[in-house]
Protein backbone atom coordinates (compact mmCIF):
# COMPACT_ATOMS: atom_id res chain seq x y z
CA UNK A 1 0.00 0.00 0.00
CA UNK A 2 1.38 3.46 -0.84
CA UNK A 3 2.68 5.32 2.17
CA UNK A 4 0.44 8.37 1.53
CA UNK A 5 -2.79 6.30 1.52
CA UNK A 6 -1.66 4.50 4.67
CA UNK A 7 -0.99 7.86 6.35
CA UNK A 8 -4.41 9.15 5.30
CA UNK A 9 -6.12 6.08 6.77
CA UNK A 10 -4.11 6.42 9.95
CA UNK A 11 -5.05 10.10 10.20
CA UNK A 12 -8.71 9.28 9.61
CA UNK A 13 -8.57 6.66 12.37
CA UNK A 14 -7.08 9.20 14.78
CA UNK A 15 -9.77 11.75 13.92
CA UNK A 16 -12.49 9.12 14.43
CA UNK A 17 -11.02 8.09 17.77
CA UNK A 18 -10.88 11.71 18.88
CA UNK A 19 -14.47 12.22 17.81
CA UNK A 20 -15.57 9.19 19.81
CA UNK A 21 -13.64 10.44 22.84
CA UNK A 22 -15.21 13.89 22.54
CA UNK A 23 -18.66 12.37 22.23
CA UNK A 24 -18.00 10.27 25.32
CA UNK A 25 -16.84 13.30 27.29
CA UNK A 26 -19.76 15.33 26.00
CA UNK A 27 -22.12 12.53 26.91
CA UNK A 28 -20.72 12.37 30.43
CA UNK A 29 -21.19 16.10 31.00
CA UNK A 30 -24.63 16.00 29.40
CA UNK A 31 -25.62 13.12 31.68
CA UNK A 32 -24.21 14.91 34.71
CA UNK A 33 -26.14 18.04 33.79
CA UNK A 34 -29.26 15.97 33.22
CA UNK A 35 -28.93 14.38 36.66
CA UNK A 36 -28.51 17.80 38.22
CA UNK A 37 -31.47 19.33 36.38
CA UNK A 38 -33.82 16.35 36.31
CA UNK A 39 -35.00 16.67 39.96
CA UNK A 40 -36.12 20.22 39.18
CA UNK A 41 -38.22 18.98 36.26
CA UNK A 42 -39.89 15.82 37.50
CA UNK A 43 -41.38 16.59 40.90
CA UNK A 44 -40.64 17.56 44.49
CA UNK A 45 -37.09 17.60 45.75
CA UNK A 46 -34.59 19.25 48.06
CA UNK A 47 -31.04 20.58 47.93
CA UNK A 48 -28.44 21.03 50.64
CA UNK A 49 -25.51 23.30 49.89
CA UNK A 50 -24.53 24.81 46.58
CA UNK A 51 -21.89 24.56 43.89
CA UNK A 52 -19.61 21.55 44.07
CA UNK A 53 -20.80 20.83 47.63
CA UNK A 54 -24.49 20.58 46.67
CA UNK A 55 -26.29 17.37 47.59
CA UNK A 56 -29.65 16.51 46.03
CA UNK A 57 -32.14 14.73 48.30
CA UNK A 58 -35.72 13.62 48.04
CA UNK A 59 -38.19 15.12 50.54
CA UNK A 60 -38.08 12.14 52.92
CA UNK A 61 -34.27 12.12 53.00
CA UNK A 62 -34.16 15.87 53.62
CA UNK A 63 -36.76 15.76 56.39
CA UNK A 64 -34.85 12.97 58.13
CA UNK A 65 -31.55 14.82 57.75
CA UNK A 66 -33.16 17.90 59.33
CA UNK A 67 -34.55 15.79 62.15
CA UNK A 68 -31.14 14.21 62.86
CA UNK A 69 -29.62 17.69 63.02
CA UNK A 70 -32.46 18.84 65.29
CA UNK A 71 -31.89 16.02 67.78
CA UNK A 72 -28.15 16.75 67.77
CA UNK A 73 -28.77 20.45 68.39
CA UNK A 74 -31.20 19.60 71.18
CA UNK A 75 -28.61 17.36 72.83
CA UNK A 76 -25.81 19.90 72.22
CA UNK A 77 -23.72 17.42 70.26
CA UNK A 78 -20.82 18.51 68.05
CA UNK A 79 -21.00 18.58 64.27
CA UNK A 80 -18.78 15.49 64.06
CA UNK A 81 -21.53 13.42 65.69
CA UNK A 82 -23.98 14.57 63.02
CA UNK A 83 -21.54 13.61 60.25
CA UNK A 84 -21.18 10.12 61.70
CA UNK A 85 -24.95 9.80 61.97
CA UNK A 86 -25.44 10.90 58.35
CA UNK A 87 -22.85 8.46 57.01
CA UNK A 88 -24.48 5.68 59.01
CA UNK A 89 -28.00 6.55 57.85
CA UNK A 90 -26.94 6.76 54.20
CA UNK A 91 -25.28 3.34 54.34
CA UNK A 92 -28.00 1.61 56.35
CA UNK A 93 -31.16 2.95 54.69
CA UNK A 94 -30.09 5.64 52.23
CA UNK A 95 -31.56 7.97 54.88
CA UNK A 96 -35.08 6.62 54.58
CA UNK A 97 -37.43 5.40 57.28
CA UNK A 98 -37.69 1.75 56.24
CA UNK A 99 -40.31 -0.57 57.72
CA UNK A 100 -38.20 -3.61 56.88
CA UNK A 101 -34.59 -4.77 56.77
CA UNK A 102 -32.23 -7.63 57.51
CA UNK A 103 -33.79 -9.95 60.09
CA UNK A 104 -35.85 -7.58 62.28
CA UNK A 105 -34.00 -4.35 61.43
CA UNK A 106 -36.16 -1.28 60.82
CA UNK A 107 -35.90 2.47 60.54
CA UNK A 108 -33.32 4.99 59.44
CA UNK A 109 -30.41 3.29 61.20
CA UNK A 110 -31.73 -0.27 60.71
CA UNK A 111 -31.77 -0.91 64.44
CA UNK A 112 -33.07 -4.25 65.72
CA UNK A 113 -35.75 -4.59 68.40
CA UNK A 114 -34.26 -7.98 69.32
CA UNK A 115 -30.96 -6.25 70.16
CA UNK A 116 -32.60 -3.96 72.69
CA UNK A 117 -32.85 -0.76 70.64
CA UNK A 118 -36.60 -0.43 71.22
CA UNK A 119 -39.82 -1.64 69.71
CA UNK A 120 -40.32 -1.61 65.95
CA UNK A 121 -42.83 1.25 66.19
CA UNK A 122 -40.40 3.29 68.31
CA UNK A 123 -37.52 2.69 65.90
CA UNK A 124 -39.69 3.81 62.98
CA UNK A 125 -39.86 7.24 64.64
CA UNK A 126 -36.77 9.09 63.31
CA UNK A 127 -36.56 11.24 66.47
CA UNK A 128 -36.48 8.18 68.74
CA UNK A 129 -34.12 6.24 66.46
CA UNK A 130 -31.72 9.19 66.24
CA UNK A 131 -31.70 9.69 70.01
CA UNK A 132 -30.90 6.00 70.49
CA UNK A 133 -28.10 6.19 67.91
CA UNK A 134 -26.53 9.25 69.56
CA UNK A 135 -26.91 7.64 72.99
CA UNK A 136 -24.82 4.69 71.80
CA UNK A 137 -22.35 6.85 69.89
CA UNK A 138 -21.53 9.12 72.81
CA UNK A 139 -20.66 6.05 74.89
CA UNK A 140 -17.91 5.14 72.41
CA UNK A 141 -14.68 6.38 73.96
CA UNK A 142 -12.84 8.80 71.66
CA UNK A 143 -15.47 8.70 68.91
CA UNK A 144 -14.80 12.32 67.94
CA UNK A 145 -11.20 11.47 67.04
CA UNK A 146 -12.07 8.30 65.10
CA UNK A 147 -12.51 8.05 61.34
CA UNK A 148 -16.20 8.22 60.50
CA UNK A 149 -16.44 4.55 59.49
CA UNK A 150 -14.80 3.32 62.71
CA UNK A 151 -17.11 5.41 64.89
CA UNK A 152 -20.18 4.24 62.95
CA UNK A 153 -19.06 0.63 63.13
CA UNK A 154 -18.52 0.88 66.88
CA UNK A 155 -22.25 1.59 67.18
CA UNK A 156 -23.69 -0.54 64.39
CA UNK A 157 -21.37 -3.57 64.41
CA UNK A 158 -22.09 -4.15 60.75
CA UNK A 159 -20.77 -7.01 58.63
CA UNK A 160 -18.71 -4.49 56.61
CA UNK A 161 -17.76 -1.50 58.71
CA UNK A 162 -15.65 0.07 55.98
CA UNK A 163 -18.78 0.74 53.87
CA UNK A 164 -19.61 3.82 55.94
CA UNK A 165 -16.51 5.62 54.65
CA UNK A 166 -17.98 6.03 51.17
CA UNK A 167 -20.30 8.70 52.57
CA UNK A 168 -17.66 10.74 54.46
CA UNK A 169 -17.63 13.72 52.11
CA UNK A 170 -21.37 13.80 51.50
CA UNK A 171 -22.07 13.51 55.23
CA UNK A 172 -19.74 16.41 56.02
CA UNK A 173 -21.49 18.63 53.46
CA UNK A 174 -24.91 17.69 54.80
CA UNK A 175 -23.73 18.51 58.32
CA UNK A 176 -22.57 21.99 57.32
CA UNK A 177 -25.90 22.67 55.61
CA UNK A 178 -28.36 21.19 58.09
CA UNK A 179 -26.72 22.36 61.33
CA UNK A 180 -26.59 25.92 60.04
CA UNK A 181 -22.84 26.26 59.58
CA UNK A 182 -23.81 27.27 56.04
CA UNK A 183 -26.72 29.73 56.38
CA UNK A 184 -29.80 29.46 54.10
CA UNK A 185 -28.23 26.37 52.50
CA UNK A 186 -31.20 23.98 52.59
CA UNK A 187 -34.39 24.27 50.59
CA UNK A 188 -37.12 22.13 49.08
CA UNK A 189 -39.67 22.61 46.33
CA UNK A 190 -43.13 21.04 46.14
CA UNK A 191 -44.42 18.81 43.41
CA UNK A 192 -47.35 19.60 41.13
CA UNK A 193 -50.93 19.32 42.27
CA UNK A 194 -52.80 20.49 45.36
CA UNK A 195 -50.78 21.07 48.50
CA UNK A 196 -51.72 19.75 51.97
CA UNK A 197 -53.91 21.89 54.16
CA UNK A 198 -51.99 24.21 56.44
CA UNK A 199 -51.52 22.89 59.97
CA UNK A 200 -49.11 25.15 61.79
CA UNK A 201 -50.05 23.73 65.19
CA UNK A 202 -49.00 20.23 64.12
CA UNK A 203 -45.80 21.69 62.64
CA UNK A 204 -44.99 23.28 66.00
CA UNK A 205 -45.59 19.99 67.82
CA UNK A 206 -43.30 18.07 65.45
CA UNK A 207 -40.66 20.81 65.64
CA UNK A 208 -40.68 20.53 69.44
CA UNK A 209 -40.28 16.75 69.19
CA UNK A 210 -37.06 17.17 67.20
CA UNK A 211 -35.53 20.19 68.95
CA UNK A 212 -37.05 19.81 72.39
CA UNK A 213 -39.97 21.58 74.03
CA UNK A 214 -39.72 25.38 73.77
CA UNK A 215 -38.08 26.83 76.87
CA UNK A 216 -35.51 29.40 77.88
CA UNK A 217 -32.02 28.18 77.02
CA UNK A 218 -33.33 25.57 74.57
CA UNK A 219 -32.82 25.77 70.76
CA UNK A 220 -36.46 26.84 70.37
CA UNK A 221 -37.27 29.29 73.15
CA UNK A 222 -40.90 29.94 72.28
CA UNK A 223 -43.76 29.59 69.79
CA UNK A 224 -46.37 32.30 69.37
CA UNK A 225 -49.33 32.31 67.01
CA UNK A 226 -50.00 35.70 65.39
CA UNK A 227 -53.45 36.22 63.92
CA UNK A 228 -54.58 39.06 61.70
CA UNK A 229 -57.63 39.73 59.56
CA UNK A 230 -55.79 38.36 56.51
CA UNK A 231 -53.72 35.45 57.78
CA UNK A 232 -52.32 33.43 60.64
CA UNK A 233 -48.59 33.11 61.19
CA UNK A 234 -46.28 31.63 63.79
CA UNK A 235 -43.39 33.45 65.41
CA UNK A 236 -40.74 30.85 66.30
CA UNK A 237 -38.30 32.23 68.82
CA UNK A 238 -34.92 30.50 68.67
CA UNK A 239 -31.35 30.75 69.80
CA UNK A 240 -29.62 32.63 66.95
CA UNK A 241 -26.86 29.98 66.80
CA UNK A 242 -29.49 27.32 66.09
CA UNK A 243 -31.76 29.35 63.83
CA UNK A 244 -30.68 28.00 60.44
CA UNK A 245 -30.96 24.42 61.70
CA UNK A 246 -34.55 25.22 62.68
CA UNK A 247 -35.31 26.88 59.33
CA UNK A 248 -33.89 23.82 57.55
CA UNK A 249 -36.33 21.66 59.49
CA UNK A 250 -39.21 23.97 58.59
CA UNK A 251 -38.56 24.06 54.83
CA UNK A 252 -37.99 20.30 54.63
CA UNK A 253 -41.35 19.74 56.39
CA UNK A 254 -43.16 22.58 54.65
CA UNK A 255 -45.09 20.41 52.23
CA UNK A 256 -46.18 17.98 54.96
CA UNK A 257 -47.69 20.78 57.06
CA UNK A 258 -48.79 23.16 54.34
CA UNK A 259 -46.25 25.85 55.26
CA UNK A 260 -46.22 28.44 52.48
CA UNK A 261 -43.31 30.67 53.50
CA UNK A 262 -40.52 30.98 56.05
CA UNK A 263 -38.67 34.20 56.87
CA UNK A 264 -35.44 34.64 58.77
CA UNK A 265 -32.39 36.88 58.84
CA UNK A 266 -33.32 38.94 55.80
CA UNK A 267 -34.07 35.86 53.66
CA UNK A 268 -37.30 34.18 52.66
CA UNK A 269 -38.34 30.79 51.34
CA UNK A 270 -41.73 30.72 49.67
CA UNK A 271 -43.54 27.78 48.09
CA UNK A 272 -44.26 29.53 44.72
CA UNK A 273 -40.54 30.32 44.23
CA UNK A 274 -39.15 27.42 46.27
CA UNK A 275 -37.18 26.01 43.38
CA UNK A 276 -34.95 29.11 43.52
CA UNK A 277 -34.06 28.50 47.15
CA UNK A 278 -33.73 31.28 49.72
CA UNK A 279 -34.15 34.79 48.32
CA UNK A 280 -33.66 38.23 49.90
CA UNK A 281 -36.73 39.09 51.96
CA UNK A 282 -38.47 42.12 50.49
CA UNK A 283 -41.65 41.94 52.58
CA UNK A 284 -42.55 43.49 55.94
CA UNK A 285 -40.76 40.64 57.72
CA UNK A 286 -37.45 41.72 56.19
CA UNK A 287 -36.88 43.77 59.31
CA UNK A 288 -36.38 40.53 61.22
CA UNK A 289 -32.63 40.29 61.66
CA UNK A 290 -30.42 37.28 62.23
CA UNK A 291 -29.70 38.48 65.76
CA UNK A 292 -33.35 38.84 66.79
CA UNK A 293 -33.86 35.09 66.98
CA UNK A 294 -37.29 35.19 65.37
CA UNK A 295 -38.43 32.98 62.50
CA UNK A 296 -41.77 33.81 60.91
CA UNK A 297 -43.74 31.19 59.03
CA UNK A 298 -47.13 31.18 57.33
Amino acid sequence: MPRRRRARRKGAAIVAACAVALLAVGGYFAYSAYQHVTPFLTGPGCQAGSGTSAVSLDPQQASIAATIAGVAVSEQLPARAVTIAYATAMQESHMRNLHYGDLDSVGVFQQRPSEGWGTASQLEDPVYATAKFFGALTRVRGYLQMPVDRAAQAVQRSADGSAYSQYDVMAASLTSAFTGQWPHAVWCWPGPGPQPQRNLRAAGTALAAAFGAPAAGRPVTGLRTVRSAKSTSVDVRVQPTDAWAVTSWLVTHAEAYGISDVHYGGYQWTAPTAIKGWLPDTGPSSATSATSGSILLH
